[in-house]
């Protein structure tokens, strides 16, 4: 019987390779047969990451850019076309937040720093678009026939304090999800399919310190995310996997546009 969810031989691009998240989604990718491009500014860890794949008999090739410079991307995108003829997925998971696209407690509201809040809105949202350009474009002229997975967030929906940068970045990602999923449709039917991830609280290099104390315990946020979230607990990076699987693979054949929440219940709580 076919296997669906397998993704064996089908070449997918992961922006934001090098982060936490995105170590899960490339080894996720590989083990279920995919090629991964990992694609992010640490070019060490891209590259570790890229061997310890191929040295377990998966395939993988490092790709060194920034999800908003648009000449490496393409420089990216030609690196991957020339090691594997095509590309049939990308995983849109650059991103995140910034120091300067928080607002503290005690800092006025009507002097927060503007130009952090945009740099942080920007990089969401643009550092999706932009590789959809380049690696969706590619999909189209080489296989004609693939899944983009946007990473969405608890941030889009709801207003989570401190961060309004990265809560209008996601929110705009959403929004892109939703009008580029129809038009992809309008355009090549269901060939071409576009959907958004949305984890809840995982701890990350970016937001451990705002979640979490040195000792191992809970700071106010985090006690408060732990709260409002029915399983009580944050979640694992490998958690992501199966619902990301699925969003790439054959088995979501008739799924775009979507967002799939994994976040142990937060989004539906009403704390109640």
């Amino acid at each position: 019987m076919e296997n669906k969810f397998s993704l064996k031989d089908k070449v997918i691009v992961v922006t934001g390779g090098t982060g936490i998240l995105g170590n899960a989604f490339v080894n996720g990718i590989a083990e279920a047969g995919g090629i991964v491009g990992i694609l992010g500014r640490n070019e060490q860890v891209a590259a570790d990451r890229a061997a310890s794949i191929n040295a377990k008999g998966g395939k993988a090739i490092a790709l060194i850019a920034d999800a908003l410079d648009e000449e490496a991307l393409v420089a990216a995108k030609d690196k991957v076309l020339t090691a594997y003829g095509r590309v049939d997925g990308l995983v849109n998971a650059a991103g995140g937040n910034m120091p300067e696209g928080v607002l503290l407690p005690e800092q006025d509201i009507f002097k927060m720093n503007l130009a952090g809040m945009k740099k942080v809105a920007e990089l969401n949202l643009w550092g999706t678009i932009i590789p959809t350009q380049i690696f969706g474009g590619a999909i189209v002229q080489t296989v004609g026939n693939g899944s983009i997975v946007n990473i969405s967030s608890m941030n889009s929906k709801s207003a989570v304090t401190r961060v309004l940068g990265y809560n209008m970045g996601k929110a705009a990602v959403d929004c892109y999800n939703q009008w580029f999923a129809v038009e992809l449709a309008n355009r090549y039917g269901d060939a071409i399919r576009m959907n958004a991830l949305a984890p809840g609280f995982f701890l990350t290099e970016q937001n451990r310190n705002l979640l979490t104390t040195p000792d191992g315990g809970y700071t106010d946020r985090g006690e408060k995310v732990i709260r409002n979230t029915p399983f009580k607990r944050f979640g694992h990076p490998d958690e992501l996997i199966g619902a990301l699987v699925w969003l790439l693979s054959d088995a979501s054949a008739f799924v775009t546009g979507s967002m799939i929440c994994v976040d142990g219940g937060f989004s539906i709580f009403s704390g109640v």
